[in-house]
């Protein structure tokens, strides 16, 4: 089959890129050809995947969005593929890959009625319902049953045009590291020692992530354990901004941040547990790379993969509604070299035995199992 791949940008450290590259060379492997339509590609063109840069202009995110489909549209470039799937949101799609929070449930719920007077949410909110309103023949692979509850209630989506990703956490990539002497050396040059703890973040988007959240839990510590105690943020966001928050909670010298990079699965190995304290999160790839490692998680209840964190005994949960009263609790409670240790092995038993790992052959399944009904007219 002709497959067209649509998204937005592709930079190779973020979780919705990674889960399109393996979903991609999963087709590759299936005798597919796979054409990519993207706005900007960093990092090396796999072998066998054709990338098309197309060039828009826009002063903002959703001005170059709005661009991009518009682009798509007039100069027809998927016309003859058998299939168009997207990764992000956009009109005129086949599948859909749901890797985000439902836009107008989100909006209506973390910024109120003022948001959506603006171009911003117009554009979104369009492409969205693009995707999902009733009357769209879009199908949808999806990864959080609770947002496919949230879309449906929106837009009263045909429940049938739903269809379940498994995860897709690479567990070779991670466990390739767990390794006694890849733990010491990480430790080591980031300066932490034994019987001190080491917490990482891993994503992009600091103010989703909840890297606020961290900062002002780790900064309400007793001050014993507290200079015992680095946070390590890994991920694309301002930086500057979050340092400035670290200054004035008195806890600069304790959060690092680290920017994108390749290696992570080393901080996995070195660090003493993976705070996820997201404001929203579909998902939480790194909830479940973590446990793969044996990382116990503390995370927040709102966030798609928390229940694998319950389920495994991997850890613990900021209930909703968030306190910041109760994430600081949480985290002072879960600083013991004992329990961490239980949480720990409890997490990689879980990884163990549970299916955190199919999604790059489930997702080919479904795009070759669409592709085959449009061909023979059904929707």
């Amino acid at each position: 089959m002709k497959l067209a791949f649509l998204i937005n940008n592709y930079y190779p450290y973020g979780g919705l890129e990674k889960n399109f590259l393996r979903i991609a060379r999963a087709c590759l492997d299936r005798g597919h050809t796979v054409t990519v339509f993207t706005m900007s590609w960093q990092g090396e063109k796999p072998e066998g995947l054709a990338v098309v840069l197309v060039k828009v202009r826009g002063l903002t995110n959703h001005g170059r969005s709005q661009a991009f489909a518009w682009q798509l549209s007039k100069h027809h470039y998927t016309a003859g593929f058998d299939l168009i799937v997207g990764f992000n949101r956009l009109p005129g799609l086949d599948l859909y890959y749901a890797a985000d929070v439902c836009y107008v449930l989100d909006i209506v719920r973390r910024r109120g009625f003022w948001a959506r007077l603006t171009a911003r949410y117009r554009t979104y909110a369009g492409f969205e319902k693009a995707v999902f309103a009733k009357k769209s023949a879009a199908c949808i692979m999806y990864l959080s049953e609770a947002e496919k509850n949230n879309y449906i209630s929106v837009y009263n989506t045909p429940k049938e045009r739903f269809h379940y990703l498994p995860p897709g956490i690479d567990r070779e990539r991670i466990r390739a590291e767990l390794r006694p002497e890849i733990r010491r050396q990480t430790r080591e040059e980031c300066g932490v020692g034994d019987g001190q703890f080491m917490l990482v973040m891993i994503g992009s988007d600091f103010v989703r992530k909840g890297v606020a959240r961290a900062i002002v839990a780790l900064a309400a510590l007793p001050r014993e354990v507290r200079a015992q105690t680095r946070l390590f943020v890994i991920g694309k966001g301002d930086a500057k901004k979050m340092e400035r928050l670290a200054a004035r909670a008195g806890v600069r010298d304790r959060v690092h941040f680290l920017g994108a990079r390749p290696d992570v699965p080393r901080f996995l190995a070195g660090a003493d547990l993976l705070m996820h304290p997201a404001v929203t999160e579909n998902t939480g790839n790194a909830i479940l790379e973590a446990m793969v490692a044996g990382l116990p998680v503390l995370a927040t209840e709102i966030c798609g993969y928390s229940f694998h964190v319950t389920r495994a005994n991997a850890g613990c949960l900021v209930p909703e509604p968030f306190t910041q009263q109760e994430m600081n609790r949480v985290l002072g409670a879960m600083l013991s070299p004992a329990e961490l240790k239980i949480w720990g092995e409890n997490a990689y038993a879980y990884a163990d035995r549970e299916d955190l790992y199919s999604r790059p052959q489930a997702a080919v399944r479904i795009i070759e199992e669409t592709a085959a009904r449009r061909k023979g007219g059904v929707r």
